[in-house]
């Protein structure tokens, strides 16, 4: 089983408007194919580490919440967090920012730390049973989508 992805996209504009996209984690919903909406939770308004927000995902007629934990936020350089559900850490992911000509490469990392037996539980809550294929090609999308609203 895969537990580590990352894919990344040349992006026609520079690190920091890249990085001020994504870490705007209130605009999530308009590129992530699972995540439809994101807040931070009271006391947090910002990209800083250890700031908590709450995202609202869905996957067909299958819906649940989970909260981020911001653990790097870098401008222009990096922005992770830890998704989280009951306390439990089952995931990291982030966003790697790389000045190249014209842009951005940027790198988006997902970790799965499920352990083997909360995968089956995990299925019943998502619908998904192939997470490493089902993140990989919601990665994709994402990056497409954080391009198309920075490059326009």
């Amino acid at each position: 089983m895969i537990r580590n992805l990352e894919v990344s996209r040349d992006i026609a504009a520079d690190p920091m408007t890249v990085w001020s996209a994504v870490s705007d984690i209130t605009r999530m919903g308009e590129w992530s194919t699972e995540c439809h909406a994101c807040n931070w939770q009271e006391g947090h308004d910002g990209p800083v580490v250890g700031a908590v927000f709450d995202g609202e995902n869905r996957n067909g007629e299958a819906q649940w919440t989970t909260q981020g934990v911001v653990t790097a936020s870098e401008p222009g350089v990096s922005f992770h967090f830890d998704a989280v559900s009951r306390d439990f850490v089952f995931a990291k992911w982030g966003y790697d920012f790389e000045a190249i000509d014209g842009g951005t490469r940027v790198t988006e990392v997902w970790e799965d730390l499920r352990p083997e037996a909360a995968l089956a539980r995990s299925v019943a809550i998502s619908g998904v049973e192939d997470r490493a294929a089902f993140n990989k090609a919601g990665m994709e999308t994402t990056l497409e989508r954080i391009a198309a609203a920075v490059e326009s």
